[in-house]
Order: C-alpha cells, then sequence, then structure tokens
C-alpha cells in the first residue's frame, strides 16, 4: 500500500508542502502562486527567519524573556503585515474589478523582462574584458 507523508513545524508548513505536491501531481507550474499564497509564503519565511536568528544566540541569551518577547513581537508584526496585505490587495481588487491587479501583474512580467535583458548585458561585458 503507498503513503505519502509530509513534515513541517506549523499547520501552515503543512499546507504549503500539501499544496506543492497537489499542483504537481495536476500538472501544474510549481511557480504560479496566488497573490495571497505569495504573502503566506514570505510571511512563513520571514517568521522562519525570525525563529533561527533567535536559537542561534547562545543559550543564556536565547532562553532569555526580553529575546522571547522579541521574537513574539516579530510574528505578530509579520502576521498583522500579511493580513493587511491580503486586506489591501483584496480592497484594491474589489474596487477596481481587477483591473489594478492584472496591471500590476503585467508590469512585473516586463520588469523581469528587463532586468534579466539588463543582467545579461552586464554578463556579455565582463565576459569579454
Amino acid at each position: 500500500m503507498a503513503t505519502i507523508s509530509f513534515e513541517g513545524d506549523t499547520h501552515g508548513q503543512l499546507i504549503v508542502k500539501v499544496r506543492r505536491w497537489l499542483a504537481s501531481v495536476e500538472g501544474q507550474e510549481e511557480g504560479n502562486l496566488t497573490r495571497h499564497e505569495a504573502i503566506e509564503q514570505g510571511a512563513e519565511l520571514t517568521k522562519e527567519a525570525l525563529r533561527i536568528i533567535a536559537s542561534a544566540a547562545p543559550e543564556p541569551v536565547a532562553q532569555s524573556e526580553i529575546v522571547k518577547a522579541l521574537t513574539n513581537a516579530g510574528y505578530k508584526a509579520t502576521d498583522a503585515t500579511k493580513q493587511a496585505l491580503v486586506d489591501g490587495l483584496d480592497s484594491v481588487e474589489e474596487v477596481t474589478g481587477g483591473s489594478v491587479v492584472k496591471l500590476a501583474r503585467d508590469a512585473s512580467k516586463t520588469v523581469v523582462y528587463q532586468m534579466n535583458t539588463v543582467v545579461a548585458r552586464q554578463i556579455l561585458k565582463s565576459l569579454r574584458r
């Protein structure tokens, strides 16, 4: 009998891993995230960075109440920022019927293309020298 398992420290991490697996099974590209998924992943990455930084401190410092409080405040600020971004994007999409979000998506594709062109030129210049 086949089995599948996922590991994660939080419920959110497990959900992200399950969604990636489902997308790969259904043939979807993994890189195409919704706005909400991208914001969620960014927030989880920030919280993971906070956890790593806090745990990297020497034990007496890492176990101090001030480090615990600062880490907790960082988690709360990250969650509040995530919610504000999601709410703000939802409001913009609702008010504009999605046109601003579509324009931003199209502009981001153009910027990435232009950035790639500039980077390619720089690489070619450095290779010619």
